[in-house]
């Protein structure tokens, strides 16, 4: 399938299917020694998944819960370590322009996310005026940290609304920086 369009990713996205985690309750919860780093690689005993395949179904199996990451089936829930966030947005399309617009982000495994209201994309701080963190809420609680050449797109399209530099994507505005002091 071409993804020549905003239709035709809003399709693609659509029939994505995931399994029902948030419906499972298992009744075994154990620790694994699994990880994701902050840059989005994944790792089991110290030693990096290498098979992109593996990944990509590991996370289709992810949930947050009570603010930790598990890997959930039917029978265990999976206790692993995430160093900063789930996924890494690693480019960013524009379609249309102004208020118009969509922006559709693609994963390091290959998803796409179209950022809306309940796909947000929002930037944390730990001091003020201190280094932006910023992400893109992929699904429930999981989220992608932005990569840095891809926060950098989303800078030079940015507008300000009321002392806030952010972009739109959906209809809805997305602050990419802290308010001004007035």
């Amino acid at each position: 399938m071409s993804l020549d369009s905003l239709d035709d990713i809003a399709q693609l996205v659509s029939q994505t299917s995931l399994p029902p985690v948030h419906q499972w309750n298992p009744d075994v919860t154990r620790s694994i020694d699994m990880r994701i780093e902050r840059n989005g690689d994944w790792f089991y005993n110290g030693s990096l998944i290498q098979r992109l395949r593996m990944v990509k179904l590991f996370s289709t199996v992810l949930r947050v819960d009570n603010g930790l990451t598990y890997l959930v089936t039917p029978q265990e829930r999976l206790l692993i370590e995430v160093e900063d966030a789930h996924f890494t947005a690693v480019l960013v399309e524009r379609h249309g322009a102004g208020d118009d617009q969509s922006l559709v982000f693609t994963t390091n495994i290959g998803d796409k996310v179209i950022a809306d209201e309940q796909h947000s994309v929002f930037v944390e701080y730990l001091e003020k005026g201190g280094d932006p963190s910023p992400y893109l809420v992929v699904r429930d609680s999981l989220k992608a940290l932005i990569s840095r050449a891809v926060f950098y797109q989303l800078a030079e399209w940015a507008e300000e609304r009321a002392g806030v530099l952010g972009v739109s994507s959906q209809g809805c505005f997305m602050p990419l920086s802290e308010p001004s002091a007035s």
